[in-house]
């Protein structure tokens, strides 16, 4: 394997992936003969609204031409998103290439799945009316939570980037730094950790190069404990931007007293001149 493309076509940051988008994918690994594609789905249970998710495995049986290519298509999932079963650590590994599968089959175990995990798990997801009834509530209750926390976002002067599925919200707080740095980053994050007690993540943690965007999670609270996360970000953007205009007229007029006192100093010297 001398290449490997991995792309999430739902990825956590609230955007799935288009036809046309995973089209290009599939077309780029047809001509790169050496290099294979993951397919990461882990929040593929969590698009809560269009344009709704399309695996790449949908795409390959679309196409007339990937027979070639099906051996170097892999796609791995988990129970932690779409059921909310982080602490299981159960996955799956989806793949057509022999090699592969008996890779994923050593390595397993090293990780065995404990047998009354194994029951439980067997039991839940063979009521298939259960796992769907259970999919479409939280679709259901994720898109509420999402507009909800973009609704109060918007009241604190607070935008983010459009969503349609995953767990976050991409927050843009750059107006709320006092410097386009990620030291300013960190201490606008320690503040609203220790001052707010909301913890969040800041973007430098998730490899963003812009300073100032941060990932909010919607998904692990209750509509209640929501509203009063977002009544006190409210409550410090407008500390906050008190704070900055009070610094901002304190600098102000220290300018102009400076400016007055340079303006006396230099016309007493130019009436000491004239008088000489």
């Amino acid at each position: 394997m001398k290449g490997v493309l991995v792309t999430n076509p739902s990825n956590p940051l609230g955007t799935t992936m288009s036809r046309s988008e995973l089209n290009l994918l599939v077309d780029f690994i047809k001509e790169k003969k050496d290099t294979h594609l993951i397919s990461d789905e882990i929040y593929s249970g969590t698009v809560f609204s269009s344009p709704g998710f399309v695996s790449i495995m949908e795409i390959l049986k679309e196409r007339n031409d990937a027979d070639g290519i099906w051996n170097r298509v892999h796609v791995v999932y988990s129970l932690s998103k779409d059921l909310g079963l982080p602490g299981f650590r159960v996955g799956a590994i989806y793949s057509e290439n022999d090699t592969v599968v008996a890779a994923a089959t050593k390595m397993s175990s090293f990780g065995l799945i404990s047998s009354q995990t194994q029951y439980l798990l067997s039991a839940m997801l063979g009521d298939k009316k259960f796992t769907r009834n259970y999919i479409v509530e939280n679709q259901k209750r994720l898109k509420r939570r999402q507009r909800m926390m973009v609704s109060g976002l918007q009241k604190a002067g607070i935008s983010c980037l459009e969503s349609n599925a995953g767990l976050f919200c991409w927050v843009d707080m750059r107006h709320l730094l006092h410097s386009n740095t990620f030291e300013a980053e960190i201490e606008l994050w320690k503040k609203i950790v220790y001052q707010v007690g909301l913890n969040i993540s800041p973007g430098s943690s998730c490899h963003c190069t812009e300073p100032g965007w941060f990932r909010v999670c919607f998904a692990n609270m209750s509509e209640e404990t929501l509203t009063l996360a977002m009544k006190r970000l409210k409550n410090f953007v407008v500390e906050s931007s008190c704070t900055q205009r009070s610094a901002l007229l304190n600098g102000t007029s220290k300018r102009k007293s400076l400016t007055k006192w340079v303006f006396r100093l230099s016309s007493r010297d130019h009436r000491e001149q004239e008088e000489r």
